[in-house]
């Protein structure tokens, strides 16, 4: 699943009067980077690692996460939750056929990816 965030800014509506003092909003590309850059870095891995897994598939964000544990040692703490996440999203990804999302287990954060796969069954 990807979840994209933003800011919509309506000029006219159909139902107005056209006497209506009219009034644009628009958006802030400032504050859009500022809530972004807010998140936290897990955050952050995790969802980069599930677009990859959609595009890709779930052997290439597996590898990029064991990766960035390596490089960050701090987002190990993370490493469990965010390899569920992806063997969930893995299951999704094939419809459901959890066999197919089981393929690409590996021990990456103690087989997380397994057990995130198996709770979906």
């Amino acid at each position: 699943m990807l979840v994209l965030s933003g800011t919509l800014a309506v000029t006219r509506v159909p139902w107005a009067s056209p006497g209506t003092d009219s009034q644009m909003l628009t958006a802030s590309s400032e504050n859009a980077s500022t809530k972004a850059g807010s998140r936290a870095p897990q955050d952050v891995l995790r969802d980069r690692l599930l677009v990859e897994l959609q595009e890709k598939n779930p052997g290439v964000a597996l590898t990029h996460l064991q990766e960035e544990t390596t490089k960050r040692p701090s987002l190990a703490k993370h490493c469990v939750a965010i390899a569920r996440a992806l063997g969930r999203a893995a299951v999704a990804k094939y419809g459901g056929a959890a066999h197919r999302a089981q393929a690409w287990s590996r021990p990456v954060c103690d087989t997380s990816f397994a057990t995130g796969v198996a709770s979906v069954q």
